[in-house]
């Protein structure tokens, strides 16, 4: 049952997840370490494969961990304080929509694909690892981030099922439906060939 307090306090977590979610790490990462604004430069993504290109492994790392975080630390939080399903769900989609729209940069925002990871890890960690593993095989398979980024999405409906946590299943395919959406144009180079892989600077 849907109370007004409980209503409040979902409203209050989603939208400090929102602002979480919009730390743009790469352009703080870039900011700090003298690489210039990662939306400028290279695919201008600010994630961490465009960091990578940019400026290597350490920052790319960082990158990495910070995104991912954003999405684990508000659902964990939100699980251990209120303990209710639905507004961690609703908690995961906020931290989402954050770094893809970050209020505090412009709405110019990432692809979103770290932050969901770790969103995920968080409401499931088993659901969470086989995305993983999914990720990791498709990119030594394929060896295009965006590749392994899409098919492991749509997948995560399947690995909730299995872990039977469909609980978060609607969250999950409005994120999986707008990581597809956010990665339209690399569908089109992956589609012509053109998607440079993992390492390589975007073809021109």
């Amino acid at each position: 049952m849907i109370t007004l307090s409980g209503t409040i306090i979902a409203l209050i977590a989603a939208t400090l997840a929102y602002l979480i979610g919009s730390l743009s790490t790469a352009v703080i990462v870039c900011k700090m370490m003298g690489l210039g604004d990662p939306r400028d430069s290279g695919s201008g993504n600010p994630g961490a494969t465009n960091v990578l290109r940019m400026g290597g492994k350490f920052p790319a790392g960082l990158t990495l961990l910070g995104d991912a975080l954003k999405g684990f630390l508000p659902v964990v939080i939100t699980w251990l304080l209120v303990k209710h399903p639905p507004t961690v769900a609703l908690v995961a989609l906020a931290s989402f929509l954050g770094h893809l729209y970050p209020v505090f940069f412009d709405f110019r925002g990432g692809k979103g694909v770290a932050t969901a990871l770790g969103a995920l890890l968080g409401v499931s960690a088993s659901s969470g690892l086989l995305a993983l593993l999914a990720w990791l095989a498709c990119s030594l398979t394929f060896r295009v981030s965006s590749l392994a980024a899409l098919i492991t999405f749509a997948l995560i409906p399947v690995f909730l099922a299995i872990t039977g946590e469909t609980v978060y299943s609607v969250a999950f395919i409005v994120i999986g439906a707008l990581v597809f959406y956010s990665h339209r144009e690399n569908i089109k180079r992956i589609l012509a060939g053109t998607e440079p892989k993992i390492g390589e600077k975007k073809k021109t």
